[in-house]
């Protein structure tokens, strides 16, 4: 063999080998370890509550935001809820729970009736077309008159309902937890979403004026039963939920009430549950109540929502989002102060994308809350241009003892190996399992 030949078949041999060499796993760079998880959530866990469930472990939530609907609330208006409660802690949805009560009044006393199928006909029109007035009482002194008005309390500002008996537009905050766990209120942000040309077209019939007539008549005085979250998952959001009520019917008798008289209010427990909820409806149809405050849980609405309609009652929710529950067969008789998660989904989405994730997973209680929201924000995700194969969903569902551990010891994990570095966490008081269990896997939480 010549010199030269053998040269050339040396360096061929180390080219074949170089190429081979490129082509085994074991010397190939190992893929980019996952980064510093950062935490999201949404309206059912961004609260100061939610971070008392983490007493043992003290700034795991530094860092987590989200969003709720919120409107600024001024201090005025905080004052006289701590008024009712001096401990509140929160505001979250204290604003539509004030509003849906003052609402349902209003619509009592133009229809110059407490009949539920009376009261339902007005309810739209007192957000939209008539007299802009702010205040329960000066509201109820033009509704006297029968004069068509257009309220504007504290959770509507721009547009009125629309024909499914919800908010057109709504405002959203952007909400931080510090190093204490708590909401860091210096850093809350408001945008406003939705769109004022879908609030309704459809005027109301003409008030009726009346400033007390025959009970015999009219039905007064009007009953208003609570379906709120004393207990359950829900039970730590139910504070400003209760007082924003407690506040509004204080300031609606204050004002005269509703035909005359005092309006009553039955308090009512919904137990985040369907057959506690339901329990306590046939509790208000035997009371003879005429509208239903509640209930807090999306799908606890839907799950009674049958029995109200067969009652003939109104069901008026400050806080349900589930947006399914804008076409569902109410027979007119559902209304909310709370927007629709469609709006909720792409804020959400909007946070998220501001952080610029690579691998988002977000976890949902398995209801028509979670899966709902857990659906919109990620079509909004994909809108924005994050592809599927980057986005992970995962449910669990919720115990039927509030008490009971959530162990999702398995979801953590499948977490961890998608490698992903923003988890959108998307339930009420239960999903502080989720956070748990992703520490004790060992994920690292961005702070």
């Amino acid at each position: 063999m010549s010199r030269s030949r053998s040269a050339a078949i040396a360096a061929c041999t180390a080219f074949l080998l170089a190429i081979a060499g490129c082509g085994r796993t074991e010397d190939a760079p190992e893929e980019t370890p996952a980064g510093p998880v950062r935490l999201y959530g949404s309206d059912g866990n961004m609260i100061n509550s939610f971070g008392e469930q983490f007493k043992d472990q003290a700034g795991v939530l530094a860092g987590m935001k989200g969003t709720t609907p919120l409107t600024p609330l001024s201090e005025d208006f905080k004052g006289r809820l701590r008024s009712v409660d001096a401990d509140l802690g929160d505001y979250v949805y204290a604003g539509e729970s004030y509003d849906a009560v003052v609402i349902s009044a209003l619509a009592a006393q133009l229809a110059g009736s407490t009949a539920p199928s009376e009261i339902a006909k007005y309810i739209n029109g007192v957000t939209t077309g008539g007299e802009r007035c702010d205040t329960a009482k000066d509201c109820l002194a033009l509704a006297r008159t029968g004069k068509d008005i257009e309220y504007r309390g504290v959770s509507l500002k721009r547009g009125g309902f629309t024909d499914a008996g919800e908010p057109s537009t709504a405002s959203y905050a952007t909400l931080h937890f510090d190093s204490s766990d708590r909401l860091d209120d210096g850093k809350t942000e408001f945008v406003g979403a939705g769109d004022e040309s879908s609030t309704t077209n459809k005027r109301s019939p003409a008030g009726r004026p009346s400033d007390g007539r025959d009970a015999a008549q009219t039905g007064a005085p009007l009953k208003i039963g609570g379906l709120l979250p004393e207990t359950g998952d829900l039970a730590l959001a139910n504070p400003p939920l209760a007082a924003g009520a407690a506040l509004a019917i204080r300031d609606v008798n204050a004002a005269g009430g509703v035909l005359g008289e005092p309006v009553d209010w039955i308090d009512g427990d919904d137990g985040t549950n369907p057959e506690k909820a339901k329990a306590t409806v046939a509790s208000h149809v035997n009371a003879g109540v005429h509208v239903i405050i509640g209930a807090g849980a999306s799908g606890i609405s839907r799950a009674v929502l049958p029995d109200v309609v067969k009652a003939g009652l109104i069901l008026f929710s400050p806080c349900n989002t589930d947006a399914g529950l804008s076409e569902i067969d109410d027979k007119g008789l559902y209304f909310r102060t709370a927007p629709s998660d469609l709006l909720q989904g792409k804020a959400l989405a909007d946070v998220i994308m501001r952080d610029g994730p690579q691998h988002i997973a977000i976890v949902a209680r398995k209801d028509s809350y979670g899966e709902g929201l857990q659906g919109n924000v990620r079509a909004e995700l994909e809108k924005a241009g994050v592809e599927a194969s980057k986005i992970k969903l995962l449910t669990y569902d919720p115990p039927e003892d509030p008490a009971a551990a959530l162990d999702f010891g398995d979801g953590a994990k499948q977490i961890k190996d998608f490698k992903a570095d923003a988890v959108l966490v998307i339930g009420f008081g239960e999903s502080a399992n989720v956070i748990k269990a992703l520490v004790a896997a060992g994920v690292e939480l961005r702070h």
